[in-house]
């Protein structure tokens, strides 16, 4: 049969997809085309033919697609004796999604992982062939679920055959798969498949011109070879519009039959679930107890244990063919007998479809289904039932209300230009107050997501006024929504309009006195903005300690309020603490989202304030990973101020800085500028340095600017304006003796002895001050700035010691761009330039050594899955590779290599 539909080149990369799944090498592939172009039936002789595969089978249903998770609830029964073999965390999560369990909403990320892990476990005993036809008909969330499998699904023999329409934007909502177009039948096939449909013959040069007319669509080669040739194909050059010319056939077809027949096919086609005994009672409510078997000698609708068409395309014809009053008929029938067999979410989506006009009683039932999709954790889901519960909402407060937690739960899964149509919906004339802070609050998301120059600016300015919206109403989201726009100074900085620092400050600390949840966090970051800095302090500890205090779940929010308060207080190690359980967290709950963010936020402060180039490099390669899980593009991840310490040349760090300032993150500018003027630090060009920061130093901003103290410091002494200098080391000193920090102590120090009268007291004690702390490049300049004020002072022998320490700590930290200038300050001592760098590990993959960064640092196998949203054997399969390669045996000799590599 493949032969004669002339699928051979197709059948081949199938049986690859299947050969490698045989072999312990997963893998996905998409085969799209137009309707009838043959998907289901290469699906089916593939997997028929799967000899020594176990296969599981997974449609898409209309009518589940605002049921979320419905296709995974089906795909977990096959599956379901392998929950033992999940993580408990992963198992609650794919139970909940299911609904086989309660428990907290389930990122569907993590159910991903889930899913993964059961097809891994199950693929343990023989290799798997899951066939997803349809797979446009599937629930966003499921689709979600099935998308991420796909992309993640690397050693397991496990092969995943997705079938779709080239429709819905399939082909985004499962990026990262490959796809395989299907086309029309050649010449040859074509006319041998309709002359073999025909029960009469029919002439050669006929046949050709049928062929060229429907465009080698197989179905319509086959279905419309029963009617009149003239009448069904005519003889035009183009090939014809095949979907629409079959619904005309299949809707003649049933047109042709009693009205008993004709509204009973309705019935069947308005179910879409294929679940005979919802089609039977609704028949039989409908008076049609005895019409079955008449329907099925039409030869469209099948009746074998379920209700199965001959094509979709039979479905859509007669569905769209009839009249509005008998569709709703149909669906007041499914309604009902939906309600008998307590299928609630299904009773309310038929209700829906049976409504004209409005109804709040069905809109009621349609919002109860929305918030148990929310519980299940479907976002998705719950935006389409709330858009459909307000269609049926008399206009007022209620519609608006609803079309707000539409736009809200679109947001929540990326539906950007779904939220943007939700908003325009709203009548903000009848919205109440709380609704027009929440659409405030969406447009301000919408806008950061977007990346809107003319929302940026203004988005703190624009969630203050939300939060005035909610103010008296509802504490609990005015204080978030503060928190949030505290959250946005860090994106806008210097950019932000529309408001002052000072007044946004008085507004935190206004709102932390109302008795909510999150009174002491906003008291400590309204005393960071307004307080003389020894006054501030104490709030902002105690602001730092309730965010840790916080249940994870609640925590992991706070990464941005993590980074800001543990900068202001310049406690590095608490810093990374707070980001690394924050981090932890989300891997675990699989907010990949939020990962994403965070990641993003831990490599700035590590490059930026108080850690290492190295560790901010492996958060963006860790960035890459989880931007690949959730099917973006991740080779164009970019980090302007890691690429200004990592060499990137600077005219590119300029215009993608200036750049981003056009857009309106200021913050993206800023740290990028700063990043320059230590870049101009290590060269040794003063000047530079002294112009990039200046401006910074000049208006301030919040708790960033005292981090740039020290560099300035360094770069205005070089040049000559000691005074100026000495005036920031002094600031420098105040702050260390008021916060404690042995990090701000250190820096201090190191910029005391540049302007001060004992300065190898202050080096001496700066590095006794950062030894013990994780900000290695700090400590490695101090080493640094000694050795040279040594050489200055003639003691060669002292300098050069202090200088190699210094080339081994930048070498060791990832800060290269330092190692050059102390290359050079030790050949001016009158000594040999000492090579610090160890062996570069040979051909390892990013992927192989970004697990094998985890593997050294003592993670196990399930550790690294869950850091990195794969699976355990993926890991197992790259660590042996990556032993194989560097020659080893064990983790302590991949811990050394690697140590090796870095200089240490």
């Amino acid at each position: 049969m493949l032969r004669l539909l002339g699928r051979d080149d197709e059948r081949r990369r199938l049986d690859l997809l299947l050969a490698n799944a045989r072999n312990g090498h997963g893998g996905a592939l998409l085969v799209t085309g137009e309707p009838g172009i043959g998907k289901t039936a290469l699906l089916e002789v593939t997997t028929t033919g799967a000899a020594g595969l176990t296969t599981i089978r997974l449609d898409g249903f209309e009518s589940e697609t605002t049921l979320p998770f419905a296709a995974i609830q089906r795909l977990t029964v096959p599956l379901s004796g392998h929950f033992p073999a999940l993580p408990a965390r992963q198992r609650e999560a794919v139970q909940v999604a299911s609904g086989l369990a309660d428990g907290p909403p389930p990122d569907r990320f993590l159910v991903g992982l889930g899913v993964l892990g059961l097809f891994a476990a199950a693929a343990a005993d023989l290799p798997i062939v899951c066939a997803v036809d349809d797979a446009h008909l599937l629930d966003q969330e499921s689709l979600d679920v099935m998308a991420f499998v796909a992309r993640r699904v690397g050693v397991e023999p496990v092969a995943l055959l997705f079938a779709a329409r080239d429709e819905q934007d399939i082909t985004s909502r499962l990026a990262g798969v490959p796809e395989l177009l299907l086309e029309g039948l050649s010449q040859e096939s074509a006319t041998a498949l309709l002359t073999r449909s025909l029960a009469t013959p029919i002439d050669p040069a006929s046949a050709a011109a049928i062929a060229r007319a429907t465009g080698g669509n197989p179905l319509a080669l086959i279905d419309l070879a029963e009617e009149s040739l003239d009448t069904a194909l005519g003889f035009g050059a183009d090939p014809i519009p095949v979907g629409r010319r079959l619904e005309a056939h299949y809707a003649r077809r049933v047109q042709q039959a009693d009205d008993q027949v004709r509204l009973w096919v309705l019935l069947a086609a308005a179910d879409t679930t294929g679940n005979a005994d919802l089609v039977t009672s609704a028949a039989r409510e409908l008076g049609l107890d005895d019409v079955g078997g008449r329907v099925e000698e039409l030869g469209l609708v099948e009746l074998h244990g379920t209700v199965r068409f001959r094509h979709p395309l039979v479905r859509s014809a007669v569905y769209n063919a009839s009249s509005g009053t008998d569709r709703r008929r149909v669906h007041r029938g499914l309604a009902k007998a939906a309600g008998e067999l307590r299928m609630v979410e299904l009773e309310a989506w038929h209700a829906a479809k049976a409504t004209f006009g409005t109804d709040a009683g069905v809109a009621d039932r349609l919002e109860h289904t929305a918030d148990l999709a929310a519980r299940r954790g479907g976002f998705a889901s719950r935006a389409s039932i709330l858009t459909r519960a307000a269609e049926l909402t008399p206009p007022g407060p209620v519609k608006n209300s609803r079309l707000a937690g539409a736009a809200e739960a679109a947001l929540a899964v990326g539906a950007v230009q779904v939220a943007h149509e939700l908003l325009a919906r709203i009548d903000e004339t009848t919205a109440d107050r709380v609704d027009q802070g929440r659409v405030l609050a969406v447009r301000c998301a919408l806008g950061l997501f977007t990346a809107d120059p003319a929302v940026l600016p203004y988005a703190v300015a624009r969630l203050v006024e939300a939060a005035d919206a909610f103010r008296g109403r509802d504490l609990e989201r005015e204080q978030r929504t503060l928190l949030k726009a505290y959250e946005l100074c860090a994106v806008t900085d210097r950019l932000m309009a529309g408001i002052t620092p000072e007044e946004l400050g008085r507004r935190i600390a206004g709102a932390a006195e109302g008795g909510g949840p999150f009174d002491e966090i906003l008291g400590g970051i309204g005393a960071l903005i307004l307080l003389p800095y020894k006054e501030a302090v104490p709030k902002v500890r105690a602001a730092f300690d309730a965010i840790m205090a916080l249940p994870d779940h609640e925590m992991m929010h706070m990464f941005s309020a993590i980074a800001a308060l543990a900068m202001f207080l310049w406690d590095e190690a608490e810093r990374r603490a707070g980001l690394a359980r924050a981090a932890a967290t989300a891997r675990e709950a699989g907010a990949l989202q939020a990962l994403d963010t965070m990641l993003w936020t831990n490599s700035l402060a590590e490059a930026c304030g108080g850690g290492t180039i190295r560790a901010a490099v492996e958060s963006m390669d860790q960035v890459r990973e989880v931007r690949l899980a959730m099917g973006y593009d991740a080779e164009n991840v970019i980090n302007a101020a890691l690429m200004a310490l990592t060499g990137t040349p600077k005219h590119m760090v300029v215009a993608i800085a200036e750049g981003a300032n056009a857009l309106g993150f200021g913050g993206v500018g800023a740290t990028a500028f700063a990043a320059l003027g230590q870049r101009h630090l290590a060269e040794g060009d003063y000047r530079a340095a002294y112009d990039r920061l200046k401006p910074l130093i000049d208006e301030p901003f919040l708790q960033v600017t005292p981090v740039h103290f020290p560099d300035y410091t360094e770069a205005a002494v070089r040049i000559g304006r000691t005074a100026e200098a000495r005036e920031y080391a002094d600031r420098l000193m105040e702050m260390a003796e008021i916060n404690g920090s042995p990090w701000c102590r250190g820096v201090a120090l190191r910029a005391r002895a540049l302007v001060g009268d004992d300065p190898e007291a202050d080096y001496v004690a700066a590095i006794e001050a950062l030894e013990p702390t994780g900000a290695l490049i700090d400590l490695a300049r101090a080493h640094l700035l000694y050795g040279e004020w040594l050489r200055r002072v003639r003691r060669r022998r002292e300098a050069g010691e202090q200088l190699q320490v210094a080339a081994t700590l930048f070498e060791r930290s990832g800060a290269r761009i330092f190692v050059q200038r102390t290359q050079s300050e030790l050949e001016a001592a009158g000594m040999k330039a000492l090579t610090v760098k160890g062996p570069d590990i040979p051909d390892l993959t990013p992927q192989e050594l970004t697990i094998a960064r985890q593997a050294s640092l003592g993670r196990t196998n399930a550790e690294i899955a869950a850091n990195l949203f794969i699976s355990v054997n993926t890991v197992d399969y790259h660590l042996r590779k990556v032993f194989q390669k560097l020659g080893i045996s064990s983790r302590r000799q991949l811990s050394d290599k690697l140590r090796e590599s870095r200089g240490t």
